[in-house]
């Protein structure tokens, strides 16, 4: 029974990550331009977000989540602001730049992790769709154990998709010349600046 707890969380969070969306797009580019292990950590602030929210709905932590989803408004504005500026310093970003070392790659591999963690955080309608899940899969507050292994499936599920992501599109990074790889990184700042203005016409109409 456990361990099928344990499953129903990692297929959770294989389809709460699968789909494309602007941190899709965000893990691609930093592989194709940065290596996979860039785009990997990218996706595991993602995995990380969801891990939090997924927690914050299977413990029953009400006030928190009225409070945030009191806050998608501003939460939305900020996320929106995030995309765009995320579009603008990719667009002027160097496709063929090589990863730097030292010190400088691990301020780099720090901030491939926590501008995707926080750009997930911004969207607390995920929240919404974790406490409906939950619910009708039957965790509930007082079911700790379940709580516990159903969130650690939602982020084993969510870093695999990850993992599986960066090292497929690696493996085309190697075939790639530079000029084609600049017009995948100004294609990646366009989706995502396209997805920034969207969320920012949505919080203003």
């Amino acid at each position: 029974m456990d361990l099928l707890v344990y499953l129903r969380g990692m297929i959770l969070g294989l389809a709460i990550a699968a789909p494309v969306g602007p941190i899709g797009v965000l893990c691609i580019r930093r592989t194709l331009t940065a290596g996979r292990f860039y785009g990997l950590l990218s996706g595991i602030g993602a995995a990380t977000a969801d891990a939090v929210y997924g927690s914050i709905a299977a413990f029953g932590l009400t006030v928190v989540s009225r409070f945030l989803v009191g806050q998608q408004l501003w939460l939305q504005i900020i996320g929106g602001c995030f995309l765009c500026y995320l579009g603008i310093r990719t667009w002027r970003s160097k496709a063929a730049d090589s990863p730097p070392q030292g010190a400088g790659k691990a301020r780099k591999l720090l901030g491939a992790y926590t501008s995707t963690l926080a750009l997930t955080l911004t969207n607390p309608m995920t929240i919404i769709s974790f406490v409906s899940i939950f619910a009708g899969m039957g965790v509930t507050a007082g079911s700790h154990a379940a709580s516990i292994l159903i969130v650690f499936g939602v982020f084993c599920g969510s870093a695999l998709w990850w993992l599986l992501l960066s090292v497929c599109v690696g493996h085309f990074r190697e075939k790639m010349d530079t000029k084609l790889l600049g017009w995948i990184n100004r294609f990646s700042a366009l989706i995502m600046l396209g997805f920034g203005l969207f969320a920012l016409y949505q919080a203003m109409s």
